[in-house]
């Protein structure tokens, strides 16, 4: 998961914006409680996140993998007021979890966001969704990185942003391929997508496990 020198990941840590007290509150619970908390964004990856939120201001944010909602938060950091956030996850159990936190970030900040949780298959959703989004959030199942990739294509303009976590897969992006390993190439092929698709411009980022931005033209 992390590629850089344990010391140098904590000096970039400790040299970038402070983790506010709400997602270290949720990124404790979640250790405690959840299994894999590693799947959390993190204090630094979830920096990054809010900062290109604040750069782009989305009025409507999707994210796909919602986990126990410390993502959501860090995005939601930059939205403007009257903006709506619809996140999915599969996993009812961290539904109420995750809902907790976005009450009390709704309760604490000044701006109304409407934070919308669905529970269920994200490939049964996405196509009922209404209208277009100004970014979209990709950190779900990765077999079905490159299903989701053609289902919100249908759902951008031009603008919008799709940012993409997990693409380094822990290095096995460079590794020979087990081939009972599912992930790996679905992750290639959605790679070379974001990359060869005239319709984006991309730049993949060596932050945490790899995390790609591309701009829809």
């Amino acid at each position: 998961m992390f590629f850089l020198p344990k010391d140098l990941d904590n000096y970039i840590v400790s040299h970038s914006e402070d983790e506010p007290q709400i997602l270290q509150d949720l990124a404790r619970e979640t250790y405690q409680k959840v299994l894999q908390p590693i799947m959390l964004s993190g204090p630094y990856q979830g920096r990054v996140l809010s900062m290109i939120s604040h750069l782009k201001t989305p009025q409507r944010v999707l994210e796909i993998g919602t986990f126990t909602g410390y993502s959501a938060l860090c995005i939601a950091e930059g939205m403007p007021n009257n903006s709506e956030l619809i996140t999915i996850d599969i996993n009812e159990e961290l539904e109420d979890l995750a809902a907790g936190y976005f009450a009390r970030f709704r309760k604490s900040g000044t701006n109304n966001i409407s934070i919308n949780q669905k529970i269920g298959n994200a490939i049964e959703i996405i196509p009922q969704l209404e209208g277009t989004f100004d970014l979209i959030f990709i950190d779900a199942d990765k077999p079905n990185y490159v299903n989701y990739f053609h289902q919100i294509m249908e759902k951008v303009h031009s603008g919008s942003l799709i940012i993409s976590d997990n693409v380094l897969w822990h290095g096995k992006v460079v590794e020979d391929v087990n081939s009972k390993d599912k992930s790996t190439p679905v992750l290639l092929e959605y790679n070379n997508l974001l990359k060869e698709d005239p319709r984006l411009q991309t730049v993949l980022l060596s932050v945490r496990d790899g995390l790609t931005l591309s701009r829809v033209l």
